[in-house]
Formats: C-alpha cells, sequence, structure tokens
C-alpha cells in the first residue's frame, strides 16, 4: 500500500469514527452545554493519548530509533491547532442550537470548497479533476441533508458557516505542521489545549452540573476516546501523506457515515434521495482518488523500460 493510500485510508476511517460519534454529541448536548461537552471529552482524548505516546517512546527507544521532539515547535503548532479546533467545535454546537441537523451537516461540509480555494493562495494549483470532485461531493451533501427540506437562514447557519471556515484553517494549518513533528504528541498538545479553553468558557458562561454530566457519561466516553483520542489522531497522521483537498473530501464523508449508522444502528430509514446522495459523495471520493493520466503513462512507460 502506497503511503498516499495509506493516508487516505486513515482519514475514511477518521469519518467512519464521527460519524457513528454524531449521535453520542446529539445525546450529551441535550444534557449539558457546548463548552462542559467539549472541554470534558477533548481533556479527555488528550489523557487517553498520554500511556500510548509513552509506551510508543519506549518502544523506540528500545529499538534505538527514537528522536527527541522539539518541544517548543510542538507546543506551537499544538496551541495553535488546539485554538482552532476549539474555535470551530464551539461555533458548530452552539450553531446546532439555532438550526438543523442536516442544514449543519451540509454548511459544515462547505470547508471542502474552502479548502479548494485556501489553497490556490497557499501556492496549490487546481486541476479539473479535483475541482468536478468537489463540486459532485457538495451536490451530493445537498441530496444527503437538505434535499426535501425548507431552506431559510437563521444566526446557527452563519455560526456553522464561520465553524466551516475555522475548520479549513484547521485543515490546512495540520497539512503544514503535521510532517514536521509527531503526530501523536501534536494531537495529544493540542487535545490539552482546545480542552482547558473549553473549560475555561465553562466555568464562565455555563453552569455545569455534574449529576447531569453522569447521566450522559456515555457519550462523553466514546466521544473523547474515540472521536478526539482516536479520529483526530488518525486525522493528523493522514494528512501526512495526502493533500488538504483530499484529505477534506475524505473526511466529509462523516456525514454519510452519520446517515448509514442512524439506519444501521438505531433502524432509522433513508429515502431515496439520501441515498442518492451517498452515491455521489462515493463517486467524486474515487473520482479525486483516480490517477492523473500523465503519471499513468509515466508509470507504464517506467514498467516497459525495466521489462525490456
Amino acid at each position: 500500500m502506497s503511503t498516499k493510500m495509506r493516508g487516505n485510508f486513515l482519514l475514511a476511517i477518521t469519518a467512519l469514527v464521527w460519524g457513528i460519534s454524531f449521535v453520542s454529541q446529539s445525546i450529551g448536548m441535550d444534557y449539558i452545554g457546548a463548552n462542559t461537552f467539549n472541554g470534558i471529552r477533548t481533556l479527555l482524548g488528550g489523557l487517553v493519548l498520554l500511556p500510548v505516546i509513552l509506551i510508543t517512546d519506549a518502544g523506540k527507544k528500545k529499538k534505538g530509533t527514537y528522536k527527541k521532539c522539539n518541544f517548543k515547535k510542538l507546543l506551537l503548532y499544538g496551541a495553535v491547532c488546539g485554538v482552532l479546533l476549539c474555535v470551530a467545535s464551539t461555533l458548530q454546537s452552539l450553531g446546532l442550537k439555532e438550526t438543523t441537523a442536516g442544514k449543519s451537516g451540509f454548511i459544515t461540509a462547505l470547508y471542502i470548497i474552502f479548502v479548494s480555494v485556501m489553497g490556490i493562495f497557499a501556492g496549490r494549483k487546481l486541476n479539473l479533476k479535483i475541482v468536478s470532485g468537489v463540486l459532485l461531493a457538495v451536490l451530493g451533501m445537498y441530496f444527503l441533508c437538505l434535499f426535501g427540506a425548507e431552506i431559510n437562514f437563521c444566526f446557527g447557519d452563519f455560526l456553522t458557516f464561520l465553524c466551516a471556515i475555522v475548520f479549513s484553517f484547521h485543515i490546512l494549518v495540520i497539512d503544514r505542521v503535521a510532517p514536521k513533528t509527531d503526530g501523536v504528541k501534536l494531537a495529544c498538545t493540542q487535545f490539552f489545549v482546545c480542552g482547558l479553553l473549553n473549560c475555561l468558557a465553562m466555568f464562565l458562561f455555563e453552569s455545569p452540573d455534574w449529576a447531569l454530566i453522569k447521566q450522559c457519561i456515555g457519550a462523553i466516553l466514546y466521544s473523547g476516546i474515540m472521536s478526539c483520542g482516536v479520529a483526530y489522531t488518525l486525522q493528523i497522521v493522514g494528512q501526512k501523506y495526502t493533500d488538504p483537498t483530499s484529505a477534506s473530501m475524505l473526511m466529509s464523508l462523516e456525514s454519510v457515515f452519520a446517515v448509514l449508522s442512524g439506519w444501521i444502528l438505531l433502524g432509522e430509514r433513508m429515502n431515496v434521495p439520501q441515498i442518492f446522495g451517498c452515491t455521489l459523495m462515493f463517486a467524486a471520493i474515487v473520482l479525486v482518488q483516480l490517477p492523473e493520466r500523465a503519471a499513468v503513462l509515466k508509470n507504464n512507460k517506467e514498467m516497459a523500460e525495466n521489462d525490456i
């Protein structure tokens, strides 16, 4: 398996975990505030990664492959990623209080477009395949989340729109810093930064009730361990091996997996537009992953020369 395929596989797993965890997040938000939920789950995600880091470092030292991490760079990168994650997650949670889950899913997925546009300013080139894939994915998200629904925009939609922009910056920052440091340590640092900021906001703007927290502890545990500890770490590691536009499209499959998990696990019904939307999303991912014609010709030429 090539490094890019490995990265894409990790990002697909990320989307799967996020999609399934959508149910747990919805349950948690019924009991506690956005900052309380996000603060506890991200701190839990950081705590889960600490023994992983210790075990991994011990193994590397034993094999003689351990490289000391630049602590200042790690702290700087983790702080930036943590602040962006905190702002994006909070905006998304606050937006969900004012808008529907369908509109929230569609608007959040617009980071597919934002990442592509921002990538142009960062010097990345867009080809017809990428542009077609992005447009196809957005169309698929429309059928998945909004088709047949009454569309009217509210303040919650505006907050979710800002959330999509901040998530775009988060994806692009990870694209730049992930290859420069240890992915698991970067994820752990961003979780602690994000968690501390959310907990500060929790005590300033919310009134945490430990009795209510206990009632949704299962949702918090799943979201903290799986959505944060596992999925966000896989995102950072996976983005080392693929471009940000492909990464954003793969992670947008979160909405597809959310609908599929609701159908499989909760017995929710899927209608024809949703099935069509899922199909378009998967088609967009396949389209973007297809190798360029020039690359295929070059590879065939090299294979022919080797045969000779």
